[in-house]
């Protein structure tokens, strides 16, 4: 039966061709929207794990209420017996150790006299340890402009954007003024060995990255850190997995009254990240939900247009015995045919188009000289294993749904009044 509609289905064309076109449109939007949703919003939620929060984020209960200002007074101690006991209970997971700190970076000139200042926002990361990965991933090397990855103790890199203000060149020294972790007056010179553009507009213009051990000593934070950061070592966020592991961790330190201690928040609850987690997925589903329903609107009309082309043909065949069940099932059958082929097509254009937009993207960057929000210059889509059947939700719902709403029109026709249409 299945071949014989088929057949019917491929030769007739005037009675499919449209319905597949309809369908194969509007799956392929759907798959590339849906894939475009997924890499835009991955792509934020991801440069946000890198840069900021990680997969998850060991502050003291103190810092966590407070991290905004970055209060570094408040910062984690003994670090190296906390990493000891993380990776014993949680070896899935890779830890790093961070300290943000902020401040005024002078440039002086030949004379020693200042010619120039700005505020900074301070990174330390471990830059001279090719196994903690942290190079890699804050894709610093690659996003390098001009000069060298520190070599050793007191070199830094700056923002291209922060040295352009300042008229830096490399190999020029720069004076870092802040406060330390007991709340004391800090100095600190460094020499810029390059420069570096994150293609954040927030991170470009007053970024300043040192090793860890150079902000340790300047901070007075031996053995500490601000932000003790864990990443999957699969480097896949797993929003549940995640939510577990977290609770298992806060639950030790549940009844401890020290503001000192430890605690552990998952990416989704940082910098409302979990609202966008959330976005994301409800706005994907709403956009299935009117594809279905403005290809069902389309498609009814189709095959209200088919049915009327059709109508002699129902006419006939319930003439000759046929019962109106058996037609309609047929038809219906023959929406799902249509549907799958129209689905195929779309999926394909819609894959074709998604790759484009993962490899090319769309650049924002122009919409981004002023904003203050971490997320990437170029958006891009992502193709996942998904979209390779979300597009047949939409495509078979929409036409088996249009042509039951059509299909109705059979059940209406009266036998009696067949034999006077079929007198001529």
């Amino acid at each position: 039966m299945i071949q014989f509609l088929l057949k019917g289905i491929l030769r007739d064309k005037s009675r499919s061709i449209l319905p597949i076109i309809v369908v194969s449109i509007g799956v392929a939007l759907t798959v590339v929207l849906s894939a475009y949703m997924k890499g835009a919003f991955g792509d934020m939620i991801d440069q946000n794990a890198r840069f900021k929060t990680g997969h998850v984020k060991i502050m003291t209960k103190a810092y966590a209420e407070n991290k905004a200002q970055l209060p570094n007074d408040l910062a984690l101690l003994e670090v190296d017996k906390l990493m000891e006991s993380l990776d014993k209970y949680f070896p899935e997971m890779e830890w790093v150790n961070r300290i943000r700190f902020g401040g005024l970076i002078d440039v002086p000139d030949a004379q020693g006299e200042s010619k120039g200042q700005g505020p900074a926002a301070g990174i330390a990361i471990n830059l001279f340890d090719p196994e903690s990965g942290e190079v890699q991933r804050m894709n610093i090397e690659s996003s390098m402009v001009k000069g060298t990855m520190p070599q050793q103790s007191g070199e830094a890199i700056i923002g291209n954007d922060f040295a352009e203000k300042l008229n830096l060149k490399i190999g020029d020294e720069i004076t870092y003024f802040g406060t330390t972790m007991n709340g004391s007056m800090t100095f600190q010179n460094f020499i810029v060995s390059g420069t570096i553009r994150f293609g954040a507009a927030a991170m470009d213009r007053g970024a300043i990255v040192v090793d860890i051990s150079d902000a340790q000593k300047m901070l007075d934070m031996e053995n500490g850190t601000g932000e003790l950061l864990g990443f999957s070592k699969l480097n896949i966020y797993e929003d549940e997995k995640v939510k577990l592991l977290a609770d298992k961790f806060n639950e030790k330190y549940a009844d401890d009254p020290d503001e000192f201690a430890p605690i552990m928040l998952p990416l989704r609850e940082q910098n409302n990240l979990g609202e966008m987690i959330d976005y994301s997925n409800y706005m994907s589903v709403i956009f299935i939900f009117i594809f279905v329903f403005a290809m069902s609107i389309v498609l009814w009309n189709t095959g209200l247009l088919g049915g009327l082309r059709r109508y002699q043909e129902f006419g006939i065949r319930l003439a000759l015995g046929e019962a109106k069940g058996m037609i309609y099932r047929r038809l219906i059958m023959e929406a799902v045919l249509i549907g799958m082929i129209g689905s195929m097509v779309g999926t394909l254009i819609g894959l074709a188009g998604s790759y484009y937009l993962q490899i090319v993207g769309i650049d924002i960057s122009g919409y981004m000289e002023n904003s203050t929000m971490l997320m990437p210059s170029v958006l891009r889509a992502k193709v996942t294993p998904e979209l390779f059947f979300i597009g047949f939700i939409p495509g078979l719902l929409a036409m088996v749904f249009g042509n039951m709403l059509s299909g109705i029109g059979i059940y209406k026709r009266e036998t009696a009044s067949l034999f006077k249409e079929l007198e001529v």
